[in-house]
């Protein structure tokens, strides 16, 4: 065979599209379901090494930090969670950048905090439509924020579509809060 020969046997062929389709299966979809590589920590007090005293009991100096209060909130408390759009827009507002500037921040700052990025619409249109449109303003809301700090690792864009409305209605007041993109601490 010639270093310049790129022709396939059949095998290879069949071998080859076959490795295709399945690297193709396994990107149809944006949504984790599961992560098995997330750390898991104990919080039963018991430590094992230099922090054990003699008797075996743990001497932890850590001050504990109760991550229920604000909502669970943690380190994002006291930042906006909610990013409005305008009908059929996926364009990031200005009035949003105090919310996309302070959870960046919180971001940047501690590299191991997530948030997910979940995109809504009004009930107006189609499921496949607005299932794309919330997805857009996610993908929009997750750039703005990786601009301002943030790593894509942190985040993780999902979409909702109209299946969970923040309000019901069907006036513009419901429309204008229902078109959201919602900031969710992980």
């Amino acid at each position: 065979m010639t270093s310049n020969s790129t022709s396939f046997r059949p095998t290879q062929k069949l071998l080859w599209a076959a490795l295709c389709a399945v690297a193709l299966a396994g990107c149809g979809s944006n949504v984790k379901l599961d992560d098995k590589n997330v750390p898991v920590e104990s919080r039963t007090g018991t430590g094992t090494g230099s922090d054990s005293n003699a008797s075996g009991a743990a001497q932890s100096q850590v001050t504990p930090v109760d991550l229920t209060k604000n909502g669970g909130a943690g380190v994002f408390a006291g930042t906006g969670k909610v990013v409005y759009f305008d009908f059929d827009s996926y364009t990031v507002r200005d009035d949003a950048r105090p919310v996309i500037d302070a959870n960046a921040k919180v971001l940047a700052a501690n590299k191991t905090a997530k948030l997910a990025v979940e995109g809504h619409t009004d009930e107006r249109g189609g499921r496949e439509y607005n299932l794309s449109l919330g997805q857009k303003r996610a993908e929009a809301v997750v750039r703005a924020l990786t601009l301002a700090g943030a790593t894509d690792g942190q985040l993780e864009p999902t979409s909702f579509g109209k299946e969970r409305p923040a309000v019901s209605g069907s006036d513009e007041a419901a429309y204008a809060k229902n078109r959201r993109v919602e900031l969710v601490t992980r």
